[in-house]
């Protein structure tokens, strides 16, 4: 049982799990504003254009069962609008990440005058083993 424990430590306490566990609360967050958004925004405005429709309203009703097809539509914009926005915060990501990966592979490597003169020594002694 202890091994057990120690093993879940372990797990639980890597850097990934943490991280991933902050990412799923910012994402839940993140999932709230933009339903707030696609809600209280976005669909008012697009059922004033349509003539005043509200799309939390629309249903049929088949049976006994109520069939909310508004508050569907406005699921799947909350889906398309959150996958454009980490579509476009992950190109932006790599994109950084790539400019940083170049900046750095075009720098310069700064030698130091110990190094440089530690260099001259090893290729003048390797010259001379070749003799």
């Amino acid at each position: 049982m202890k091994n057990f424990m120690q093993e879940f430590k372990d797990f639980a306490l890597k850097g990934n799990v943490l991280d991933l566990a902050i990412g799923v609360v910012i994402g839940a967050a993140f999932g709230k504003i933009v339903s707030s958004l696609v809600d209280n925004i976005i669909m008012p405005l697009v059922g004033m254009i349509l003539g005043g429709v509200s799309f939390s309203d629309l249903h049929v009703v088949v049976g006994s069962a109520d069939l909310k097809y508004g508050l569907f539509i406005q699921s799947v914009v909350d889906f398309v609008i959150i996958a454009l926005s980490l579509f476009v915060f992950i190109k932006v990501l790599i994109g950084l990440t790539k400019r940083r990966k170049e900046e750095e592979e075009a720098a310069p490597e700064e030698v130091n005058k110990s190094e440089e003169y530690l260099k001259e020594i090893r290729d003048l002694l390797q010259a001379k083993k070749v003799d």
